[in-house]
């Protein structure tokens, strides 16, 4: 309990660490990316920049992968065994993760959202109340809705599977399953407008808002199931 109690609050800082180091491409890309796009929205004509808040969350999973590959390289190197080993349950270990990608993707998303607010006003454009609710309420929690749902669907598939490089491996594929959320959400938008059954933006706001809370409601669950879902034994190196 002692090892436990000294162990699990320097945890997270040294997986942060590692996290920024392993992942800083992904941390990079994912920054510019969401910076990019914020900037292209700002400029454009007419209301595009409306849209903004809605494509975010699509790239900002991409930022987080770090802490994903910390899990999968600490499962192949027998770290994860150590940590058990010293009695650090497999819930408190995808809370760390979870937690590390959340740190990432606060970077993402402030730089991201920052730049695009600044370059939009900065061209005289208002930011509107709509906008800003949609920014703050469905655009932000989505993003870290998104980045733990592919972070903890990544370690989960890591632990049940023999860790590949490249794209077949959970670290290559995790950031596409952070794009199904938002994707799906946009999809239902458009229909819903086509149908008829959403009408105005404040409807768009409210079904997306709903979304974001069903993804991170997932997370919550895949999280509480760690232990009935998942045996300690899964976290071993498989070397």
């Amino acid at each position: 309990m002692s090892s436990r109690a000294a162990s699990a609050p320097h945890l997270l800082g040294v997986t942060l660490r590692r996290a920024v180091s392993l992942g800083r491409f992904f941390l990079v890309y994912g920054t510019l990316l969401g910076a990019f796009l914020g900037v292209a929205f700002a400029v454009s004509a007419g209301n595009a920049f409306s849209s903004y808040p809605y494509l975010l969350p699509i790239f900002a999973a991409v930022g987080s992968m770090g802490g994903l590959q910390v899990f999968s390289s600490d499962r192949m190197k027998g770290t994860l065994e150590y940590f058990l080993a010293y009695g650090i349950s497999p819930r408190s270990l995808f809370a760390n993760i979870l937690l590390t990608a959340v740190i990432l993707v606060t970077i993402v998303t402030a730089v991201g959202t920052t730049v695009a607010v600044t370059v939009y006003v900065a061209r005289g454009h208002t930011l509107t109340t709509l906008l800003g609710q949609a920014i703050a309420f469905y655009s932000i929690p989505m993003c870290y809705a998104t980045a733990c749902f592919a972070t903890i669907v990544g370690m989960y598939w890591s632990a049940l599977s023999s860790p590949r490089s490249g794209m077949n491996s959970p670290i290559g594929l995790a950031p596409l399953v952070g794009v199904l959320p938002p994707v799906a959400v946009l999809l239902a938008l458009t229909l819903g407008a086509a149908s008829g059954l959403l009408n105005g933006a404040t409807a768009y706001l409210e079904m997306a808002i709903v979304s974001a809370g069903l993804v991170a409601a997932v997370v919550i669950i895949l999280l509480a199931s760690v232990g009935r879902l998942l045996r300690s034994e899964r976290l071993l190196s498989p070397t």
